[in-house]
């Protein structure tokens, strides 16, 4: 009841905006201004993830567009978690209860770039999803550049599904996979293929990583397992007025709390289904360490992944303590994090960007997937089997066959690896592309580049490693062609 209210709210607040739009107001662009664009998504809760996508996206706005020519605005649910992040972007405060600023703060700006990766799906929570329909629906409304960068579409309820439909007809979403075009085909949404934006992320260099696994106690000679375990079924996240009030009033509900107004998903089952995951997992990676000596990490992604890696941790450790170290993004930023991740051997995954953050350093992962993302990447490498999913009743035996293959099977890997990083880099080049085609369809004086340019300049700078690999894997494609 609570999520319908919400998506009835926000669907009010665009018509509104359509109204006051047709009556004259609203910002609209005029030569000489600097484009203003609000990015809308889920920061300021240290999802590294989200954070590394936004940082890269308003890199590649600034390359194309001009840094002198626009200025951009991120929203974030806590300043002090986003502190040092997003260049000279302004950020600006998304309540929980947010349809009201997203009429106030969409119609300040020129347009919206939806920036979420789980843009279009009810698996995570209805809310968030809500809140970028509205933020995009408000800036079709009024005529503005609205874009969905880097999205990921699936099931929605019914409702949101009819809200997408007919709010984001005039948007364009720049989808990071075949399958999301399908989805937003069949409710009418335009889209184009690009891909996420994070692929050109530049984090501390390979010697911030390696000094922060020493001080974990790596030895520096074994090799290094990143673990990356989330809690993949207390999803959705709902709103309750009901448990809000037996939170605030006797402390109920404590386990199952996310924040305000919002619960997870609870339960006998939910309890039950993730102690199988983190047992299963917990098991595999044992066995491992211990027929190879590798040094195993454990990387909480998200605050809301240190339950996961303390489970886990738990039972690989059994009564002794601190023997498997966890890096939480709570105490390593984006840039720390990732860093901690290139410098490791090979990867086990339930995270998306656990995975893509590393691909550019070829580090061989393995996913453990609760929905299609994760699934979607490996196919691009041809790689289905090294996937497997949470609820797999033989979890530990595919995962420790799966282990051993990024063992045997490491220079295979890798290659693949480096010809879908390179794939990728060109489809977000494409993101590019469009970004420039739309504002300039939209408004026609704004000062958009002139002449022919490759591929590569439609991307923010590229560090070394990525050049180097770009280089590697066009040279080979050119030889194969050649004969």
């Amino acid at each position: 009841m609570m999520d319908t209210i919400l998506e009835l709210w926000v669907a009010a607040q665009i018509e509104r905006a359509k109204l006051a739009w047709m009556l004259g107001g609203g910002s609209a662009w005029q030569p000489g201004q600097r484009l203003k664009l609000l990015c809308a998504g889920y920061n300021g809760m240290r999802n590294t993830g989200s954070d590394v996508r936004v940082e890269e996206m308003l890199r590649q706005i600034r390359c194309v567009l001009g840094p002198d020519n626009v200025a951009l605005a991120v929203m974030t649910q806590d300043f002090k978690l986003t502190r040092g992040y997003f260049g000279d972007a302004q950020q600006v405060y998304l309540p929980d209860v947010f349809p009201p600023f997203l009429y106030r703060e969409v119609r300040r700006h020129h347009g919206v770039l939806a920036c979420e990766g789980s843009m279009f799906k009810s698996k995570f929570a209805d809310a968030l999803t809500t809140m970028i329909i509205g933020a995009l629906g408000i800036a079709a409304a009024e005529n503005k550049i609205s874009i969905g960068y880097g999205a990921e579409a699936g099931h929605m309820n019914r409702f949101l599904a009819r809200m997408c439909a007919h709010y984001c007809s005039q948007s364009l979403i720049l989808t990071r996979n075949e399958a999301s075009q399908s989805v937003l085909s069949e409710l009418g949404v335009p889209s184009e293929l690009g891909a996420d934006s994070a692929w050109t992320f530049e984090p501390h260099g390979p010697e911030v990583g390696r000094r922060a696994l020493a001080e974990a106690g790596w030895d520096g000679r074994a090799q290094v397992l990143a673990v990356c375990p989330i809690h993949p079924f207390w999803w959705p996240v709902k709103p309750s007025l009901g448990k809000f009030v037996a939170h605030s009033a006797w402390g109920a509900y404590q386990a199952s709390y996310y924040r305000t107004i919002y619960f997870h998903k609870s339960g006998p089952q939910v309890d039950a289904a993730f102690e199988r995951y983190i047992s299963n997992m917990a098991r595999a990676v044992a066995a491992f360490r211990q027929r190879h000596g590798v040094f195993v990490i454990l990387a909480a992604m998200e605050q809301l992944d240190e339950r996961a890696c303390r489970a886990m941790a738990a039972q690989m450790d059994g009564e002794s303590t601190g023997q498997t170290p966890i890096f939480a993004a709570e105490q390593y930023d984006m840039y720390e994090m990732v860093s901690v991740l290139r410098a490791c051997d090979m990867m086990v995954s339930s995270r998306y960007h656990g995975m893509v953050t590393t691909m550019p350093a070829l580090v061989p992962a393995a996913g453990v997937t609760m929905d299609e993302r994760i699934r979607n990447l490996l196919h691009e490498q041809g790689r289905e089997d090294l996937l497997m999913t949470v609820e797999d009743p033989d979890l530990e035996e595919k995962l420790l066959i799966a282990m051993e293959k990024l063992r045997t099977d490491a220079d295979a890997i890798r290659a693949a690896i480096g010809c879908t990083v390179v794939d990728n880099l060109k489809r977000m080049s494409r993101m590019g592309v469009f970004i420039e085609q739309n504002v300039q369809e939209r408004y026609p004086e704004f000062p958009i580049r002139r002449g022919v340019r490759s591929w590569e300049e439609y991307l923010p700078p590229l560090n070394p490693l990525l050049v180097q690999l770009v280089e590697k894997y066009e040279s080979q494609r050119q030889a194969l062609a050649a004969g």
